[in-house]
């Protein structure tokens, strides 16, 4: 089993990783592959609703000049996906967003291709705001078909410099338990 995880921070080790990286652990101690890409900061952009998803039914977007269609291949071979973000303005970083909105077109067009996987958002946070962004990627994940792990809080972490995340035991401890829960489902849907 295969858990994919797409870091939305500009920050390639911020926050963001640190936190997608606690779940991880879980995961591994559980025996499930992990792999973390990077997606902040890189060249990806929105959906131009041109359909060619739809027409041709590849299972890839029509754009090809940026990282998204990498991303959706990947999406399609793991079992679960972990999509993290920091929280920008109450909601996820322009190319958390890009993702959703082109890999969800794609999935949707394609049969569902997502659908009974396992998702998980992460969500760091300096103050407020998160709980939209958090409800942006299980939206996501929820009109994919999607099967979402609960943990003992929302997933997020509160931390503004790089690092302060690892302050918030609940938050951290939460990360914890969201793997251990994460990877529970995924050995119960991998049975069936």
């Amino acid at each position: 089993m295969k858990v994919v995880a797409f870091n939305g921070s500009p920050r390639p080790k911020g926050n963001t990783s640190i936190m997608i990286e606690r779940v991880f652990r879980t995961l591994q101690a559980e025996g499930i592959e992990t792999e973390l890409v990077q997606v902040g900061g890189k060249n990806i952009r929105g959906c131009i609703a041109c359909m060619k998803c739809a027409e041709k039914l590849n299972r890839r977007c029509a754009i090809e000049t940026d990282i998204a269609n990498e991303c959706i291949g990947k999406m399609e071979a793991a079992d679960g996906i972990i999509l993290g973000t920091p929280t920008y303005f109450a909601d996820v970083t322009s190319e958390t967003k890009a993702l959703i909105d082109r890999a969800g077109f794609v999935a949707r067009m394609n049969g569902d291709m997502l659908r009974r996987k396992v998702g998980a958002a992460v969500v760091a946070v300096r103050r407020a705001g998160a709980v939209h962004a958090f409800d942006t990627i299980n939206h996501f994940f929820l009109l994919g078909q999607m099967v979402i792990p609960g943990s003992i809080y929302w997933n997020l972490a509160v931390g503004r410099e790089q690092g302060d995340v690892t302050a918030d035991e609940e938050g951290m401890r939460t990360m914890g338990v969201l793997g251990e829960n994460m990877a529970w489902l995924l050995k119960r849907v991998r049975a069936l």
